[in-house]
């Protein structure tokens, strides 16, 4: 990751579950089984040169593995 996430992650969606993930058996080979989701969050993330934005974060999440492979998705909301 090229970024930190700083504070809570808030207004958390769920994009796709199950079979309409389509990375899901990549998901599986890297990590193991599980009910893979992604999701998609709003968050204050600090950058490499140190400053702070607020932006749309994704990831994957599956129970028992936790979250994965974060994306900061552009442009920043603030």
């Amino acid at each position: 990751m090229d970024f930190e996430i700083v504070g809570d992650i808030t207004e958390i969606e769920i994009i796709a579950v199950g079979k309409g993930l389509r990375s899901r058996n990549r998901l599986r080979k890297h990590y193991g089984r599980g009910r893979w989701r992604k999701l998609k969050g709003v968050a204050q993330v600090r950058l490499p040169d140190d400053t702070l934005r607020l932006a749309e974060v994704h990831w994957y999440e599956a129970h028992g593995i936790g979250k994965k492979e974060f994306k900061l998705k552009l442009p920043f909301l603030d």
